[in-house]
C-alpha cells in the first residue's frame, strides 16, 4: 500500500477561533491518536488531495516538526456546503498490531444481467476489514462476472488471505437490478394480461329491442 506524507506543525491553541483561523490560512486542524497520547497539529490542506480524494487506501507518514509517525486516516470531516476539510483524525499504527480500515471497492468483469438490459448497482463503495498492516490492500477487486438479474455479490462471498471482513455477511456489495422504467412496463403488461376481456354476446342471441317511441298525441 502506498504511503503519503502529511507534514504538520503543533498547535499552540485549541479553541474554535484558532481552528477557524487555521482553515482560513489553507490548513486543516488535525489530531494524532495512539499510545495513550494525543498530538494536536495543523497541516496544509493541499497535502490531503491524494489522501482523501482517491479511490485507493493509503498509509500516512505524519511528520510533525520533524518527528515521524506511521498512521492511517481515521476520520475526516467536511463542511456540509463547501466540502472544505474541517478536521482530520489520524491513528498511529505499528506492524505488529492489527488495525481496522475502510478499503475502497472496485467492480471488475462484465455482468450477464447487464447485457440483458439490467443495471449494475454498487451497494458499497468500501469494505471495513481487520488485519495486519502488511496485509492491507490499496483496494479490493469484486468480480461481477456471474451476476444475472436480481443477483448480488455479498460480503460473505469475499475471501482474502489475512483479512477479516467486518461488514454484515448478508450485506450486498453490488447487484444487477431491472431498471425502474423496464420494471414498470413489465408490471403494466402483466396487469393488462390479467384484466378479463368484456363478455361477448352468446351465440345466436339477438340484441335487445330498443324501446318503442310514443306517437305524438297518444298516451
Amino acid at each position: 500500500m502506498k504511503t503519503i506524507e502529511i507534514i504538520g506543525y503543533k498547535r499552540a491553541n485549541l479553541g474554535k477561533a484558532d481552528s477557524k483561523k487555521i482553515r482560513e490560512e489553507g490548513n486543516v486542524p488535525c489530531v494524532l491518536y495512539g499510545d495513550n497520547e494525543q498530538i494536536h497539529f495543523h497541516a496544509p490542506m493541499i497535502l490531503f488531495r491524494e489522501l482523501v480524494y482517491t479511490n485507493e487506501a493509503h498509509f500516512v507518514l505524519v511528520n510533525v516538526e520533524g518527528k515521524e509517525y506511521k498512521a492511517i486516516l481515521q476520520e475526516v470531516q467536511f463542511h456540509p456546503v463547501s466540502e472544505i476539510i474541517l478536521h482530520a483524525d489520524f491513528l498511529r499504527i505499528s506492524d505488529d498490531r492489527k488495525i481496522k480500515m475502510q478499503i475502497p471497492v472496485r467492480l471488475v468483469g462484465n455482468a450477464p444481467g447487464v447485457a440483458k438490459g439490467g443495471a449494475l448497482i454498487r451497494k458499497r463503495a468500501a469494505l471495513k476489514v481487520y488485519g495486519f498492516p502488511k496485509d492491507m490492500p490499496d483496494h479490493i477487486d469484486v468480480s461481477v462476472s456471474e451476476l444475472d438479474f436480481h443477483h448480488a455479490v455479498k460480503v460473505g462471498d469475499m475471501n482474502i488471505a489475512g483479512l477479516e471482513f467486518l461488514d454484515p455477511k448478508a450485506a450486498a456489495i453490488a447487484a444487477v437490478e431491472v431498471p425502474r422504467a423496464a420494471r414498470m412496463a413489465a408490471e403494466d403488461a402483466a396487469k393488462a394480461a390479467e384484466t378479463p376481456a368484456a363478455a361477448a354476446p352468446a351465440a345466436g342471441a339477438k340484441p335487445a329491442a330498443a324501446p318503442a317511441k310514443k306517437e305524438e298525441g297518444k298516451k
